[in-house]
Formats: structure tokens, C-alpha cells, sequence
């Protein structure tokens, strides 16, 4: 993102955020506010039960609904086909339940069929539900591009209840995500870049606001402070206020913290892993993860913020090498990671950032943290 233009501060969020403990079973109630008939996008893992679930659900709230099975990636065809169904549905109401690729999906077809759209998580993995962005993807699952829209989620639904029971490497997949928070917020208020507020008059990014600021820097402390506690919570598949905290960190904190403060090099690595295709077995917010430790070494921040980083990454369990990701770390596989993820993010720094630069950040970060663990 290149410097603002004009200095005008903007901020964007969804239109309600709600969370707690059974929330799913007034899903129709609430998307009656906005329309009789739903159009329903569900992550295939979930269908089966979902489907019969939802079919209920409605029919006892009196509002029609249409239930489709998400093909499995962010593709611009896959928006294409279930935009074709809620035409045909003659929708009212745009519903993703699901992980960050269903949500994102459905994010597209309420674009194009300009209708409202409610965004239920299943897990806490990402902080995609409460953005107006989705990430596409070709069909091979390489990263594609962005695609921005005009406003957020109308309502952004989650059951703490189905996240807690969701397998314990989402949640902690979502600390990587929110991690990088923080350190790209500060990366872009060091340079002045615009955020992904795209109103100002030549279409370019804002200046972020303060409450943007204060929220990322909350992201990353109330990680710090609850992170383990939430996972342990995971694990146990219990509701504690811990894992309250840290699905609202991931989700809504660490959503309103990227879009209104912006992304930088951690995202980019993590962009730039999607080259290699045994990266794919790895979740986003684990790259992000181990993005963020490269940024802060290209960075050269001090060690003790470095080490405080790498402490949580390890708490909690989250990749701290290639070799974590299933990346062998061979010259051709960082030269690949390094070269994808020119320049995009990395602009926002406050200084050049040169292919070579993130190499050697790379392979930096990756030693460093094999020395940590030999010590451990």
C-alpha cells in the first residue's frame, strides 16, 4: 500500500458483531431481519448435519431457505455458480457458515447479487469473517489477488459453542493471524500507508484512526494474556472466558485490526508460501505465524521483542520454521517465497525491502529458530 494522498482517517467494521454460547440455533431469527428466504453456503465438512439442521430450522421460523455445499476453494467461478443458484433461489439474504474460504465465497456472491449477507465462523482460524475482503485463489491453490468490497458483513454470527468443539489447530492457527496484527499495524503507521478503507477520492487506502491502533495493540496483549488458557480451554472443549476472549481476539479484534491499520511483511511471506504446493498443507494463520517472525527480523527489532514473539509462538504451538510448514528450506524454495511476495506488502514498510532482504530475512528467522529449540 503506497502512502496516502489525502490526509483523511477512515474506518470500517461489519454492521453487528454477536457472540456466544448457542447463537446457531437463532440464526433464521435473525436473518428474517433482512430477508424471507436465505440463501445458505456451507462448508462441505459441515453440510451433511447443517443441512437437515438449517431445513428445520426454517420451516419452524417460517422463512424459506436454500442450502448449498461449498465446492472447497476461493475461486471467481466458484462465486460464479452459487451466484447463479441465489438468483435462481431468488434470495434475499446471503448466509456463509463455514471456515475463512466458505465465508469468503459467500462474501463475493452477496457483492454480486447485492443482497445482505450474515457471516457465521465454525471455526476461529482467521480474522476473514468481519472484513469486506476475500482472498482468491486459482484453482491450483495459489494465491490470485484481493477483492475488495464496498462494505463489511452485515452480521457476523458466532457460536462460541461450535468453535470449542472445533479440532484445537484452528484456534491456535487464528493466534498466528491475529499475531501479525499488531507489528503490521505498526509497520504501517511508521510509513503513513493507507489502510483498506478504499474511500478516499483517488481511490487509495486511509489514514488509520487511533481506536485502529489501540485495537491492534489490544490483539496482540490479550494473545499474550490468554492464548494458552484459551487453547487448554480447546482442548477440554469448554467455554471458558479465556477462549471467549481469544475467538473475539481472532476474529473481530484482529478483522477490524488488519482492515482499518493494513497488512505487511508477515502477510506477504505467507503469501508468498502459497508458490510452493506442500505449503498447502499448512493452515493461513500459521504461515502468518512464521511470517511474522521474519518480518520482525528484516525489521531488526530488538531481541526481546523477538524472543517474546517466538515465547508465544512455541506456548501455544504455533510453526516457527519452514521445515513446521512441511518446507524443505532449500535455496530454491526461499528464493520462491521470496520473489512471490515482492514487493505487495512489504511496501508498507518504512524502508526498501529487496528480494535479497527477504531471503536473507528468511533464512535468518528459520536459523534462529532452529537454535532456539536445540537450546530448549
Amino acid at each position: 500500500m503506497a502512502m496516502v494522498t489525502y490526509p483523511v482517517r477512515g474506518f470500517g467494521a461489519p454492521g453487528k458483531y454477536i457472540q456466544g454460547k448457542g447463537e446457531f440455533n437463532h440464526l433464521a431469527s435473525y436473518t428474517g431481519r433482512f430477508g424471507q428466504k436465505a440463501l445458505v453456503l456451507v462448508d462441505s465438512f459441515f453440510y451433511e448435519d447443517f443441512n437437515v439442521k438449517l431445513r428445520s430450522m426454517y420451516d419452524a421460523a417460517g422463512y424459506d431457505v436454500a442450502v448449498v455445499k461449498f465446492n472447497g476453494e476461493v475461486t471467481l467461478q466458484e462465486m460464479e455458480r452459487v451466484t447463479g443458484l441465489a438468483s435462481a433461489e431468488q434470495a434475499e439474504v446471503i448466509v456463509g457458515i463455514g471456515g475463512g474460504k466458505t465465508l469468503d465465497v459467500a462474501k463475493g456472491v452477496a457483492a454480486d447479487t447485492k443482497l445482505p449477507l450474515v457471516i457465521m465462523p465454525t471455526t476461529a482460524s482467521t480474522d476473514a469473517p468481519c472484513s469486506a475482503l476475500s482472498v482468491v485463489y486459482h484453482e491450483n491453490g495459489q494465491h490470485s489477488h484481493e477483492r475488495w468490497y464496498a462494505k463489511n458483513p452485515d452480521l457476523v454470527l458466532v457460536d462460541v459453542e461450535i468453535i470449542s468443539k472445533a479440532p484445537v489447530r484452528f484456534l491456535v492457527a487464528g493466534m498466528g493471524d491475529a499475531l501479525a496484527t499488531y507489528f503490521e499495524a505498526r509497520a504501517n503507521d511508521w510509513s503513513d500507508s493507507g489502510n483498506y478503507i478504499f474511500m478516499n477520492r483517488d481511490g487509495s487506502g486511509c489514514r488509520r484512526t487511533r481506536l485502529a491502533m489501540a485495537i491492534a495493540k489490544s490483539c496482540y496483549e490479550i494473545l499474550l494474556e490468554e492464548g494458552l488458557k484459551a487453547k487448554i480451554a480447546a482442548e477440554s472443549q469448554v467455554c471458558t472466558k479465556a477462549l471467549e476472549d481469544v475467538v473475539e481476539v481472532n476474529i473481530l479484534f484482529s478483522g477490524l485490526g488488519f482492515e482499518n491499520s493494513g497488512c505487511a511483511g508477515a502477510h506477504a511471506i505467507a503469501n508468498g508460501m502459497t508458490e510452493l504446493q506442500e505449503s498447502h498443507k499448512s493452515l493461513h494463520g500459521e504461515k502468518v505465524a512464521f511470517g511474522t517472525i521474519c518480518q520482525l527480523m528484516i525489521e531488526n527489532r530488538p531481541m526481546s521483542e523477538i524472543e517474546e514473539v517466538v515465547g508465544f509462538c512455541l506456548q501455544v504451538g504455533l510453526p516457527t520454521t519452514l521445515e513446521d510448514l512441511s518446507i524443505e528450506p532449500t535455496e530454491e524454495n526461499i528464493r520462491t517465497i521470496a520473489k512471490a511476495s515482492t514487493p505487495s506488502n512489504w511496501l508498507c514498510e518504512p524502508f526498501l525491502v529487496t528480494e535479497d532482504l527477504i531471503y536473507d530475512g528468511i533464512v535468518q528467522a528459520n536459523q534462529y529458530m532452529k537454535y532456539v529449540k536445540s537450546q530448549r
